[in-house]
């Protein structure tokens, strides 16, 4: 078996009187896939540093094998000293490296290689970074967020190309299907040391709960344990002196390590409480678009697209960067008007926005006041007062950040910021753009689950192909050329919608038909259902059903004789619930009764 390329060993790191890293491991063999993960702030990119040697632990030993090349990818690439991307791109190659890949990536990437890097976007600026990371190949490749700031077209590219390369990966990222699709083992870095699994992050999440389940069942345990020696000190028949003293010195250490168990477990379990104010119900449309079209000098953004969304919907709006994807939000909420068509938007609309640039966020200005305005101690997180240090806590802040200028924060803190400010406001419709951007894996988890639960309807631009398909109803598309399409589910449920549909041939001579073009996509032929309503009259009844089961079962909860006396507020609770249900239900049948009569319609037409 071969040397490992490169191992990390005992790491001790101490950042400003913390303890970052504890002693942990790191080890690299030949043709690795391994992704590294942990919470925001664990220290994986801090880690990947020091293995790339770019940061020296306080201890602990690093090898490298004589000869290995290592390419390290950062967050946020170094420019100085050249003049264009193509330059960059070659920065570090040698004679023996091939200078026609770095051109080859940077076209594959999107970019010419002329482009001046003081004016790239963040897309543009990861896209060159990449070109420069892989033009050596080298024999190992550490990534740190390879995907941000990439399209879902770039990402996938970028999977194709790290699923063909010689090199060891070692990657940190918080796209699952991107760690999915090209991990083949696992470290874990948590509360300063590391945890390895044999098998790609795909069995990650399952095996990390059950180490936490088995460290609670360890520290309650021990907890019992303190409880009977407590108990033998105060009842216990008196033994030699000497021996009491000694279980007593024996008990106080026992007291401090279930304590240190306990505040560990603690440290690495604490989650994020989201919790989405929802305001007053909106009406039943939210939106309706007609035919909009909306053109940028020469080139087509929008053409001709109609959609119709529903209170309680949850749309995904994804394409690649540039195909105005911000454009269509602006459209449908009336912030931009369209050059044809029209925008009908819906009664009581209580919106609250989440900029993926976090451009709302107040530069220079402390984390305290970010969140209360300003010289303020209390904020109002719906229609209650909370101290501000309460509510910070919710989101993983410390007391002790309350004073933090918030450009000093992570990104994953300005995202957890960001969310603070936006679920603090009354709403019922929810616009967020790219919220997944520096998130660790638990907080996605929460987030989506507060997604999930939300009453209100929710817009969502994202990159992220899991959170997509674990959120949202419907997906709005780019097709190109200005051209947009609906379609119902998830972005699998999508790309299983796009394939093309192999054409019969009966003839062997015969020619199969040419595909529909992309502007034929964007609008259903006339005469025929369109997939979402096909779609919705399949699943409409079975749901129907299901409500009026749980609406039954809420009506018996609230005919029970003592149940307002004994939980006024649960059965005020129950009320709402039921009127909330009965609400859905007649909506859910209107929608149905439509959709029939449109499908007899065309049948009699036919």
């Amino acid at each position: 078996m071969a040397p490992p390329l490169l191992t990390l060993q005992d790491m001790h790191l101490t950042f400003g009187g913390t303890p970052l890293l504890v002693g942990a491991d790191l080890t690299i063999e030949t043709g690795a896939r391994l992704c590294l993960v942990g919470r925001n702030g664990s220290g994986k990119s801090t880690l990947l540093k020091i293995a790339a040697g770019l940061v020296e632990a306080d201890e602990g030993e690093r090898f490298l094998q004589p000869g290995v090349t290592i390419r390290y990818l950062a967050q946020e690439p170094d420019f100085k000293g050249v003049a264009t991307t193509q330059e960059f791109a070659e920065t570090g190659l040698t004679e023996g490296d091939d200078h026609y890949r770095a051109q080859y990536l940077l076209n594959e990437l999107g970019l010419t290689g002329n482009e001046d890097p003081a004016n790239l976007s963040g897309g543009e600026t990861r896209r060159a970074a990449l070109a420069q990371a892989l033009a050596p190949e080298p024999d190992i490749l550490m990534l740190d967020e390879p995907t941000n700031h990439l399209d879902l077209p770039a990402i996938e590219w970028l999977e194709k190309e790290l699923s063909k390369t010689r090199s060891a990966l070692v990657l940190i990222s918080h796209d699952r299907r991107f760690l999915t699709t090209l991990s083949r083992s696992t470290v874990w870095l948590d509360r300063g040391t590391t945890k390895r699994l044999g098998k790609g992050f795909g069995d990650f999440e399952a095996w990390r709960d059950q180490l936490l389940e088995e460290e609670e069942r360890d520290a309650h345990k021990m907890q019992r344990k303190v409880a009977r020696e407590e108990h033998w000190l105060r009842y216990g028949v008196t033994a030699r002196r000497k021996r009491n003293v000694r279980r007593l010195g024996d008990l106080h250490q026992l007291r401090e390590d279930a304590a240190k168990a306990r505040s560990e477990l603690n440290r690495g379990t604490a989650k994020v409480d989201l919790t989405a104010q929802e305001g007053r119900l909106s009406g039943k449309l939210v939106f309706e678009a007609e035919g909009i079209s909306k053109t940028f000098g020469d080139k087509p953004i929008i053409n001709n697209f109609s959609t119709r969304i529903l209170r309680g919907d949850r749309v995904g709006i994804i394409g690649p960067n540039g195909a105005g994807k911000t454009t269509l939000l602006n459209l449908l909420t009336g912030k931009l008007e369209p050059d044809s068509g029209t925008v009908r938007l819906g009664t009581n609309l209580e919106t609250v926005t989440l900029d993926q640039k976090r451009e709302s966020l107040p530069a220079g200005t402390s984390l305290k006041d970010a969140l209360t305005g300003g010289g303020k101690d209390m904020i109002m997180v719906g229609d209650t007062q909370r101290h501000v240090i309460s509510y910070m806590k919710d989101f993983l802040f410390a007391p002790e950040q309350a004073g933090t200028p918030i450009d000093e924060l992570s990104g994953g803190e300005k995202g957890r910021l960001m969310l603070a400010r936006a679920l603090a406001k009354p709403s019922n419709l929810l616009i967020l753009d790219e919220p997944t951007n520096d998130l660790d894996l638990e907080t996605l988890d929460l987030l989506q689950e507060m997604l999930g639960a939300y009453q209100g309807t929710v817009l969502l631009v994202s990159h992220d192909r899991d959170f997509l398909d674990r959120l949202v109803t419907s997906v709005i598309n780019a097709e190109g050329n200005g051209d947009w399409q609906e379609y119902a589910g998830g972005y699998s449920d999508m790309t299983r919608q796009r394939k093309p549909v192999e054409p019969e041939v009966t003839d062997q001579n015969a020619k199969p038909k040419k595909a529909a073009s992309n502007a034929n996509k964007s609008t259903p032929s006339k005469g025929k259902l369109s997939f979402k309503d096909k779609h919705a009259l399949e699943t409409l009844p079975k749901e129907m059903s299901n409500l009026e089961k749980r609406i039954e079962k809420l009506k018996s909860t609230l005919a029970e004789a003592d149940f307002f006396a004994r939980d006024p507020e649960g059965f005020q609770k129950t009320a709402k619930d039921l009127e909330t249900a009965e609400t859905r239900l007649a909506e859910m049948e209107e929608q149905w009764l439509e959709l029939e009569m449109k499908r007899e319609e065309l049948e009699a037409r036919s």
